[in-house]
């Protein structure tokens, strides 16, 4: 950001159409409801976004960090920019000198300008309000090995061979999820417990363009889904129905639902760098997940339990609390059957057994108050949460309640978990 502006001009807040994999992390944390999105692309409304900067540590990928300056009266509209598949180029110092715009240096105070906010705000770094409210940290907990991410952009997708894909949901009922599993053969592709990767579809959309990537958390430990093998599984449900529970074929999951053994996929990625589990010594992890959202609670399981059986780690507790409508539903249902209780201690929920009451995760975790309490308030306690995004408000409340119903501050300890990269949110 290198002009000082007029009135009239704004720096706009663009997306990277290129870049972007839709994950929907920039519209979950933006404080002022800046950014929405259609079926292809994320766009930032000019007329709301005050620079606050909430929305760039989050995004996986850099592809928010995209700055325009531009007259006001010409700022690129929600229209325009969800019709874009790249981004426009900056205009020239000739074509703001047209719109009777003059520039000159000051980076500090270009931002005040641009977003009508005090320069000692910009100056100081000050923190907006959703940053100081956000349900999850942005960073990583100190043990976290170091991930690599955006090792394979859009533009430049890598090749994996499908190694295996089997239904881990029951048989014949119309909610199918797939486990799948992609081998990298001998080209690089390191992935951690946490992180996520985009899957390209073939062919082209009802406007003539490529698919993008969608994205898909990894369920595979950091030594492959076959130990000492490059490959990563992923957890993949087959969308049927839409949000309002209207027949709708999703592009991209029946086609990842589908593969043959054999087959060829275009992935990019890895992705993300803060959901990512703690290494060290009697670190406990407390995991909270819906459907689909067990990828990567999978993935922290499993290498835990190699580590176990390997006898090279001294672990701490590991509580899950898993939620599905019924266990039919449920991911992976069977093999939680089988795994130690001394080793996991497994919480589940369902909403829809006949001639039962509805129960969620929420309702696990205060029942389980009296052992999640000391966690909360224990250094070595990580809470990591996947799933739908309409389980966030829920989580948080629970744990607010268990906190307070033993006598602790959830504001402070919220705040702490935060601080420390110890509390995890993946909705979508």
């Amino acid at each position: 950001m290198d002009a000082v502006m007029e009135p009239g001009v704004v720096r706009q807040h663009l997306i990277d159409p290129e870049i972007c994999i839709r994950c929907n992390t920039c519209e979950a944390t933006c404080p002022v409801q800046a950014i929405t999105h259609d079926d292809r692309n994320y766009v930032v409304d000019a007329a709301k976004c005050n620079l606050c900067m909430a929305c760039v540590p989050p995004c996986p990928t850099g592809s928010i960090d995209n700055w325009r300056t531009v007259p006001r009266v010409r700022a690129y509209a929600i229209d325009e920019q969800l019709t874009w598949d790249t981004l426009p180029a900056e205009l020239t110092a000739e074509q703001l000198a047209a719109d009777g715009v003059t520039t000159t240096s000051d980076d500090a105070l270009a931002v005040a300008a641009a977003a009508s906010v005090p320069p000692a705000a910009v100056e100081t770094g000050e923190a907006s309000p959703r940053l100081a409210q956000a349900p999850g940290a942005t960073i990583p907990p100190w043990s976290a090995a170091h991930p690599y991410t955006n090792l394979y952009p859009p533009r430049h997708a890598i090749t994996a061979t499908v190694a295996g894909n089997y239904n881990c949901t029951e048989a014949g009922f119309a909610s199918e999820t797939h486990h799948v599993v992609l081998d990298f053969g001998a080209l690089p592709f390191p992935v951690l417990e946490g992180q996520s990767i985009g899957i390209v579809p073939p062919g082209v959309d009802a406007a003539g363009r490529p698919h993008h990537a969608r994205q898909y958390s990894v369920a595979s430990p950091r030594n492959g889904e076959r130990p000492g093998y490059n490959n990563v599984a992923l957890t993949v449900k087959r969308v049927t129905a839409d949000h309002q529970g209207q027949p709708v074929r999703g592009v991209a999951s029946n086609y990842v639902c589908d593969l043959k053994v054999g087959d060829s996929v275009q992935v990019v990625g890895p992705f993300g760098a803060s959901f990512l589990m703690p290494n060290h010594p009697r670190s406990h992890i407390v995991m909270v997940c819906t459907g689909t959202g067990s990828a990567p609670m999978r993935a922290m399981t499993e290498w835990r339990r190699r580590l176990r059986a390997s006898g090279k780690f001294e672990g701490g507790r590991l509580m899950l609390f898993f939620g599905a409508r019924t266990p039919q539903e449920l991911p992976y249902f069977g093999p939680l059957q089988n795994l130690p209780r001394d080793f996991i201690d497994i919480n589940l929920a369902f909403s829809r057994l006949p001639g039962q009451p509805r129960r969620y995760v929420q309702d696990l975790l205060r029942e389980r108050a009296a052992d999640l309490a000391p966690l909360l308030s224990d250094g070595n306690a990580h809470v990591y949460v996947c799933g739908l995004k309409s389980m966030e408000e829920g989580v948080l409340l629970a744990l607010r309640d268990i906190a307070q119903e033993a006598g602790q501050s959830w504001e402070a300890i919220g705040a702490t978990l935060r601080r420390e990269g110890r509390l995890h949110f993946e909705t979508y």
